[in-house]
């Protein structure tokens, strides 16, 4: 997916909207991250006053904090592995359950620039959103560019859910 790669100033201004919205809707917001190293976390906290919509941010790389952290069962990790649906399904429905927030995303991809395989190249991203008493879903990426391109996109991509999970 050929995708522009966001600026600073656009990941802020889709914070802010995001910020907007909850705070409209009396709304916390959690994330899961992964590959995003709690780079989704930043974006929104670096706004002030974001303790009145942003509850938590949890960073998990491992199998083992997926498991502990967000509930991941192993046996998905071991059949699917981290870059899949179902673990980005299991680590959003997690994040929300260990937390007293409304929404959740969660992110888990391959940034590069190792670790991609032929099924899983780099730039593989899977992104969950859930809205607590609604179903999760899940939606795969295949960016483009670097590291820092990569991971950017999946940003943007993350807070763009968010806005349509919390406008819709």
């Amino acid at each position: 997916m050929s995708v522009p790669v966001p600026t600073d100033a656009e990941l802020k201004e889709l914070a802010e909207q995001i910020a907007a919205a909850a705070l409209r809707q009396r709304l916390m917001l959690v994330t899961a991250e992964s590959c995003t190293g709690g780079w989704i976390a930043k974006t929104l906290t670096d706004l002030a006053g974001s303790s009145a919509w942003f509850d938590a941010g949890v960073v998990t790389y491992s199998y083992e904090a997926k498991e502990a952290l967000l509930g991941v069962n192993p046996r998905t990790l071991e059949r699917t592995g981290a870059v899949s649906e179902e673990t980005a399904l299991e680590m959003v429905s997690g994040a929300l359950a260990r937390f007293g927030a409304g929404m959740a995303v969660a992110v888990t991809g391959i940034a590069g620039p190792g670790g991609g395989t032929q099924d899983k190249p780099v730039g593989t991203v899977w992104i969950g959103w859930k809205r607590r008493g609604g179903y999760a879903h899940a939606r795969l990426f295949h960016f483009d560019g670097d590291r820092e391109a990569v991971r950017r996109q999946t940003v943007a991509a993350a807070l763009n859910g968010i806005i349509k999970a919390l406008t819709d």
